[in-house]
């Protein structure tokens, strides 16, 4: 009797043994389909860094479009007078004498602008 029992115990665990094994392989293999590192939460995060790069990629093709038509404006085949002189002004630190000139106030020093306001002095 104890040869029998025996007997249907292999069997059993054989018949048990190999799903669970197959099982097991399949279950490790949907794990790392999902979180490892070439998974589909990888691909999701890859693809949304691939639409922040893409976002930085138009600004900068973007200002670089604005430089080529300020450049093109400075070129000798097509000089633009108010472009020449706009930088002329800016370089030489020049202003013509009918115009206006209005001083901005001086910038805080950082240390001065971590510290506390202070305040006006009543007279």
């Amino acid at each position: 009797m104890t040869d029998v029992l025996a007997r249907a115990a292999r069997s059993v665990l054989r018949q048990v043994i190999g799903p669970a094994i197959g099982a097991s392989i399949v279950a490790y293999f949907i794990y790392y389909a999902v979180q490892g590192d070439r998974g589909v939460i990888a691909l999701r995060h890859l693809q949304s860094e691939i639409t922040e790069a893409q976002k930085v990629l138009d600004d900068v093709k973007g200002e670089r479009m604005r430089m080529e038509r300020r450049a093109q404006l400075l070129r000798d085949d097509n000089l633009d007078p108010d472009m020449l002189e706009e930088r002329a002004r800016a370089m030489l630190n020049l202003t013509h004498p009918n115009e206006v000139i209005v001083p901005l106030p001086a910038l805080p020093k950082e240390a001065d602008s971590q510290a506390a306001p202070k305040p006006l002095a009543k007279n």
